[in-house]
């Protein structure tokens, strides 16, 4: 996957829709609501975020499976305070069932009871889609690329 530079032809109603995948998963996570963070990836779902753990000193496997994301997510994710800003959505490739997508997303993390810590992501989203039976598109492979990063790496890693 790559932000290709050829125009992609897609539909209104789709372009929201796809678009709406990616901010399923950073809403999900801000607002500690897990059913929409599910609703963002299909049942057998990868989330590779290697990239950036690997920068912030920690090794992790990619994540398999909508449940174990959401697990995985959810529980490092407890007692950290989250805000995620998607921006630049591009649909790079398009047709009528499955989709790709970037976009550049800055993920802020604040211990929940210390906001004088936080670390801060700026990341690239490659994502491929797939419309479900229902009309709705989820993600079926998430990779996040680090661009650049301020702050404590221990607030999303402590052992680091």
């Amino acid at each position: 996957m790559s932000a290709s530079t050829h125009r992609v032809v897609v539909s209104p109603e789709d372009r929201v829709e796809i678009v709406d995948a990616l901010y399923r998963f950073g809403a999900g996570q801000d607002l500690g609501d897990r059913a929409l963070f599910e609703s963002a990836f299909s049942a057998t779902a990868t989330l590779d975020f290697t990239g950036p753990a690997l920068r912030l000193g920690a090794t992790i496997p990619v994540f398999e499976g909508r449940q174990a994301i959401a697990d995985i997510i959810f529980g490092n994710l407890d007692g950290i305070d989250t805000t995620h800003t998607i921006t630049n959505p591009r649909i790079t490739a398009y047709n009528g069932h499955s989709a790709t997508l970037f976009a550049l997303v800055e993920a802020q993390h604040l211990p929940s009871t210390d906001h004088t810590r936080h670390l801060l992501l700026k990341n690239i989203y490659l994502v491929e889609l797939s419309r479900q039976d229902d009309g709705q598109w989820v993600a079926d492979h998430m990779k996040i690329d680090n661009v650049w990063m301020d702050g404590d790496p221990t607030v999303l890693f402590p052992a680091t």
